[in-house]
């Protein structure tokens, strides 16, 4: 009896403590930050997250400092450390906005992220690392409904850059797994066009 009342607290230590994660939010997931100057350059970079930081890396202090590469690789000036992108994740405060977006069947989840993630100025590399992080998740799901965050996403999360970048692409997706389809109105992509220091971000998120 005494086992199975102390199992029975255990359970219920577990289980509060489970209700506890996420409650701040939804998690926005990997953020992936590149930067690709037209020649090696020292870079700063600094966010500022309506949210609770939860991961960095390289870590976050008081922000990141890199000499950057035109083919993309960051080189920490300290350690002489290579990266090929700066990651970070955190709770957002906020809700993301489902209002519009896409309702894909989840065995079509790749080829649609592949054509939506060319369309928005993702190379296939940054894209084919996109899918790989996501799809997992995604392609069980009988449905998602996929909506592309744009000014929300921008403005939640202001990243500030020294030197300023020419171009910058950010591309965050929130989505939401279904059982059965719904209506929703479509989502018009923009396209993009990079020019001289382009920067480039993708994140996601999923909603719950």
């Amino acid at each position: 009896m005494k086992k199975l009342t102390a199992l029975i607290l255990a359970l219920t230590c577990v289980l509060a403590l489970a209700g506890c994660v996420g409650n701040g939010g939804d998690v926005d997931a990997k953020p992936v930050i590149y930067l690709y100057p037209e020649e090696e350059t020292q870079v700063s970079v600094k966010l500022d997250y309506s949210g609770r930081l939860t991961a960095a890396y390289p870590a976050y202090e008081d922000g990141w400092t890199v000499t950057a590469r035109p083919d993309g690789t960051l080189i920490d000036p300290d350690t002489g450390r290579e990266y090929y992108c700066l990651f970070w994740e955190g709770i957002a405060d906020g809700e993301h906005d489902l209002s519009s977006g896409f309702v894909v069947p989840g065995e079509e989840t790749a080829a649609f992220l592949e054509e939506a993630l060319a369309a928005q100025g993702l190379t296939e590399k940054e894209a084919n690392e996109f899918i790989i992080y996501w799809l997992p998740g995604m392609e069980r799901n009988p449905y998602n409904l996929i909506s592309f965050q744009q000014e929300r996403y921008t403005e939640n999360a202001v990243l500030t850059i020294d030197p300023a970048p020419d171009s910058v692409l950010r591309v965050f997706m929130a989505w939401k797994g279904l059982d059965t389809p719904v209506e929703v109105e479509p989502q018009i992509l923009k396209g993009f066009t990079r020019t001289g220091f382009t920067v480039v971000e993708w994140g996601g998120t999923e909603v719950t």
